[in-house]
């Protein structure tokens, strides 16, 4: 195993600084008056409950791995699906390995196909700058493609570990992708005692950009012991398009100095909570993991820190879904935000005995606005002013005159009005009994009342009364597609 952060423990506790800005109240003061500055929004404290956790160890990677650390998980199909760092011998050069395996539950067990504990599906690539090393995975899912960012190194040597991304179809077979180069690597600002480097990242989508948090000890910005975390965000997974750094002043051209940190701390990890509009950010600090919240344009902390509490001994992964956001509670989606995360809790030498910890964070104003509403609720329906159900998809609601329809189209249909909803635009109301066709390929669709064409499941026309008639694909092409209304 290489060397990790050799100075992390010299951290102490990684500590939680809430920054707060005073702008003062626009238009000219009075002659000898003073001048009126308007007290900073303090961050609101949110509830926390639902405490829980697996039993025991739930990710490994069998008896030939020494450690088992850094993992990521993805809420994906049904499932969740983690990738991390550990080592299997024969598997290509005699460094970091990445291993995957899956399981219905955070609580494990997580296994591979076949029953095995896991299967290695990333190493290193001799002659290139990861190739002795690869290592703290962190994985999205964008527009139905797999997108891996990792830390690589070559050899064990200072200032050795980098950033590479690759991607894949299905999250098993990975191709490097900016032509196995690093898309990031240690800025050379400062030169410390910790000589890591860069690595460690994790990243997430939002809005059209991907963003990454990394760490990186040659940082202006890092703390003495090289601790700290910076951000790029760009167009592609790359970071080739609009590249843009994080900085005082906000997103600059990606040259600039990373001199602004986002947390005093290593081995991170980050989403996008829609319910709180805003990021958070797992970082190990003495009694477990804090999760400290920055809002859309990192100007400020919305909230105070909240602590998932337990043992560890390496950063946290979050469960996430496939963008990087944070999965929606099916309870109380306006609400609660489900947190739950995998992190390492032994050291035997190295960190291993990866276990599943979470807890409820409440009293999220979710559902205030239509943009969180849009966001929260995407996959949910609920009742309309019209005597109908509205689904919320894609920041629009379609109205189905069968609530029985709507169960099939979602998550869960919820038993009152949310009165942002009201703030999103009708794309169209499918009515009892509308028309229904399957395609040569066999897909169903149902017409709605603007003979627009919503793709469903067979299961869902036939709850709305409609009879499947079999056409050509000449006459399905015949009219406009309007959404994929499957679950």
């Amino acid at each position: 195993m290489r060397d990790r952060i050799p100075l992390r423990r010299l951290a102490g506790l990684a500590a939680v600084v809430l920054l707060a800005g005073c702008a003062p109240v626009e238009g000219t003061p009075q002659p000898q008056a003073e001048q009126r500055v308007e007290p900073p929004e303090a961050p609101i404290a949110l509830g926390v409950g639902g405490a829980r956790g697996s039993a025991g160890v739930v990710v490994a990677g069998g008896l030939p791995a020494p450690y088992n650390y850094g993992p990521t998980v993805l809420q994906d199909g049904g499932q969740y699906r983690t990738w991390w760092c550990s080592q299997l011998p024969g598997i290509g050069p005699p460094g970091d390995d990445i291993l995957t395996a899956a399981s219905g539950s955070p609580d494990g067990p997580f296994t591979a196909a076949g029953g095995a504990p896991a299967v290695p599906i990333f190493s290193g690539q001799p002659g290139g700058f990861d190739g002795k090393h690869t290592c703290d995975p962190s994985v999205l899912k964008v527009d139905g493609r797999y997108y891996l960012y990792y830390t690589g190194a070559a050899g064990d040597h200072a200032h050795g570990n980098a950033i590479g991304v690759a991607s894949s179809p299905d999250g098993l077979s990975w191709r490097r992708e900016a032509g196995g180069r690093p898309i990031a690597t240690a800025s050379g600002e400062v030169n410390r005692e910790n000589v890591y480097g860069a690595g460690q990242p994790s990243a997430l989508y939002l809005d059209g950009w991907f963003y990454l948090m990394f760490t990186d000890t040659t940082a202006s910005g890092a703390g003495w012991n090289g601790a700290g975390q910076f951000v790029l965000r760009a167009r592609n997974p790359e970071f080739t398009d609009q590249p843009q750094a994080l900085t005082e002043k906000g997103f600059d051209a990606a040259g600039a100095k990373r001199s602004r940190s986002v947390v005093d701390a290593f081995s991170a990890d980050w989403m996008w909570v829609p319910a709180l509009d805003a990021f958070a950010i797992a970082h190990q600090t003495v009694t477990g993991t804090t999760i400290t919240f920055w809002d859309r344009d990192f100007t400020r902390h919305p909230y105070v820190p909240v602590v998932v509490p337990g043992p560890w001994q390496e950063g946290p992964g979050l469960v996430r879904g496939p963008g990087g956001h944070a999965p929606v509670s099916t309870v109380d989606p306006c609400g609660t935000v489900p947190v739950d995360l995998l992190r390492a809790t032994a050291l035997f030498p190295a960190p291993t005995d990866i276990r599943h910890f979470g807890i409820d964070v409440t009293g999220a104003e979710g559902c205030r606005t239509p943009r969180q509403a849009a966001a929260v609720l995407d996959g949910f329906a609920a009742p309309s002013p019209a005597r109908t159900v509205d689904v919320v998809r894609n920041g629009q609601r379609v109205r189905v005159e069968r609530r029985s329809v709507a169960e099939q189209l979602v998550t869960r249909v919820l038993d009152v009005r949310v009165p942002a909803l009201d703030g999103l635009p009708v794309a169209g109301t499918i009515r009892a009994a509308a028309p229904a066709m399957r395609s040569p390929r066999g897909v169903v669709g149902l017409l709605d009342d603007k003979s627009l064409l919503w793709t469903i499941s067979a299961e869902a026309a036939a709850a709305n009364g409609s009879t499947i008639a079999d056409v050509s694909q000449q006459e399905w092409d015949a009219h406009a597609p309007a959404g994929d209304l499957r679950r």
